[in-house]
């Protein structure tokens, strides 16, 4: 795999690395600031994202269990880029000290930071945080689990 440091991945690019897919595919562009200990996600809310049509009609708000998932995702990229994790899944373990202060609305981007604090193994620590217009929206510390895909 070619080195994806400090290079913006694209949504095509992105799903070379993690499995979700649309519409539950919540970031448009990540990139690895440092292998195994960073990195930056953006979503860019159109307005035409399918969870808006319920959340809430009139007043369009991305949910804000969306945008932890949007940093779970980035961070996904981060750890399953690695060319040892390549074939792997990972899944939540805990979500911990999560804070939303303010709301996300369309034609925000959401740009996701995400920070390592601990990772061992296949498993590890996270904390998440993100901006819109350098303004801390939501933030959150999960762990997380990397494992085999399992057969279908």
């Amino acid at each position: 795999m070619e080195n994806i440091i400090n290079r913006e991945l694209n949504v095509d690019e992105i799903k070379k690395f993690i499995p979700h897919r649309e519409p539950f595919l919540m970031i448009d562009k990540v990139t690895v600031t440092e292998a195994g200990k960073s990195a930056i996600g953006k979503k860019i809310l159109t307005g035409n994202e399918d969870f808006l049509k319920g959340h809430f009609p009139g007043n369009p708000i991305m949910p804000g269990v969306l945008i932890v998932e949007a940093l779970a995702q980035t961070a996904c990229v981060l750890f399953l880029s690695r060319t040892d994790l390549s074939d792997k899944l990972a899944y939540f373990m805990t979500i911990d000290k999560t804070k939303f202060r303010k709301p996300a609305f369309p034609p925000n981007t959401i740009e996701l930071k995400i920070e390592v604090l601990r990772a061992r193994g296949r498993s590890g620590t996270v904390r998440g945080e993100a901006f819109i217009n350098g303004e801390l929206i939501t933030e959150t510390e999960f762990m997380f689990i990397v494992v085999d895909k399992q057969a279908q």
